[in-house]
């Protein structure tokens, strides 16, 4: 179907659910590593967290899309050869399509105007440390922190980053490129070695783009993603600079690559990929991960599904309106309802603190399919039961389909 100029809201959600997947077919049998290659190559890069609660957050975004898959497929595409993925900082923490590469390699040279505080000071301050690390790895890796910190003093002024000066040795070596992330302990620590035992020959000898032919390759690959979006949401993507982002999207306009549209509405300008198609309708039924691509820009999220949402895991507990862990969930094209859930791996049941119904849901409709969901994702997580959810103005509605 073409692409009007002028888009409804309706419109824009249904070409941004195409482009980010959801309009793919589901794999027919058994899913491989083509259905998580066609996946990558819509997303191009898939965010990580450490938390736990329900599932790691990179592992979600396939499941969304492809529905059960074996877990193991992005192990082994992550940290096994020939490897198509690796770690970087793409959009936040991420597992990257390894073609892309030399597309970051820009802003492992601008380490220091991109490093937080702790690795720069580290580089400036320990070069010989720094140097140290780097010896241990090149002779012992793959390596993790742990394993090299001995009694180096950690600092105990930051909650969630308390890092030892080789940990933070370690990271800036991880953001200059020079080592990388060789696999994942069970813990999920990472495990050092250098860039060239650890990528692809052809990638280590690949040319290094000029900073700019990178950034509109980066722009190009974002709206590609989104298929539809404002300026902030295409620099968001992977994170980029203003500077050189201005320049690629001029650029990107002037070749027709990027096609000024209007969305009724919305006040920022906003940009068509050239390939991005309408499709007539959308016929999804998922759970989104709260680090999934579909809403990582909260203000797109709200103006697309009319949802205001946000993360509540640093919140205090009394003052989360929703949940510690919530996903939207996925029905058609719109967000429907969004719950909060925990795998008690321990007892073997999928818990659901809370269940909330959105303006766009219809109560039973919407309290069905997520039953049929709740049940395919207990499956896919190994848990043998779905307990009741626990409070929400969905739960009466949500118990009931359960049960039946």
């Amino acid at each position: 179907m073409g692409v009007p100029e002028n888009l409804s809201v309706a419109q824009a959600r249904r070409i941004v659910l195409a482009a980010q997947g959801f309009t793919d077919p589901a794999p027919g049998g058994a899913t491989d590593l083509r259905h998580l290659r066609r996946v990558l190559r819509r997303l191009h890069l898939i965010q990580m967290d450490s938390v736990n609660v329900l599932q790691r957050a990179h592992f979600m975004p396939l499941y969304s899309r492809l529905g059960p898959y074996p877990a193991g497929l992005l192990d082994r595409a992550a940290y096994r050869h020939p490897r198509e993925l690796f770690e970087f900082w793409g959009h936040e923490a991420s597992l990257i399509r390894v073609d892309l590469q030399p597309l970051f390699r820009w802003r492992m040279a601008r380490a220091r105007d991109y490093a937080w505080g702790g690795m720069v000071r580290i580089a400036r301050e320990q070069p010989e440390l720094i140097e140290r690390v780097l010896g241990e790895v090149r002779d012992r890796g793959p390596i993790t922190a742990a394993e090299i910190e001995h009694d180096v003093p950690r600092s105990k002024d930051n909650w969630g980053w308390n890092w030892s000066a080789v940990k933070q040795a370690l990271e800036w070596l991880f953001f200059t490129g020079e080592i990388s992330a060789s696999e994942r302990t069970t813990s999920f620590a990472r495990r050092y070695d250098l860039t060239s035992r650890v990528l692809p020959a052809a990638i280590m000898n690949a040319p290094t783009p000029s900073p700019q032919d990178s950034f509109r390759a980066l722009v190009e690959l974002s709206a590609r993603a989104l298929g539809v979006a404002a300026e902030a949401e295409l620099r968001d993507y992977f994170r980029l600079p203003v500077d050189g982002f201005k320049q690629a999207v001029r650029e990107l306009v002037e070749d027709k690559v990027l096609l000024p549209v209007t969305v009724r509405g919305w006040k920022p300008p906003v940009y068509l990929h050239h390939e991005a198609r309408l499709p007539r309708r959308v016929n999804a039924s998922a759970l989104i991960s709260p680090f999934d691509p579909l809403v990582w820009e909260r203000g797109r999220t709200e103006r697309l599904f009319g949802m205001n949402y946000r993360i509540e895991i640093y919140v205090p507990a009394a003052q989360r309106l929703y949940g510690y862990y919530v996903l939207p969930f996925l029905q058609g094209d719109a967000l429907t309802a969004r719950l909060d859930l925990k795998a008690d791996r321990k007892a073997g049941v999928l818990r659901i603190p809370a269940a909330w119904l959105e303006p766009e849901g219809d109560e039973d409709g919407t309290a069905g399919a997520l039953a049929v969901e709740l049940q395919r994702l207990a499956g896919w997580l190994g848990l043998d039961a779905i307990e009741a959810p626990e409070r929400g103005d969905l739960a009466p509605a949500l118990t009931a389909a359960l049960k039946s």
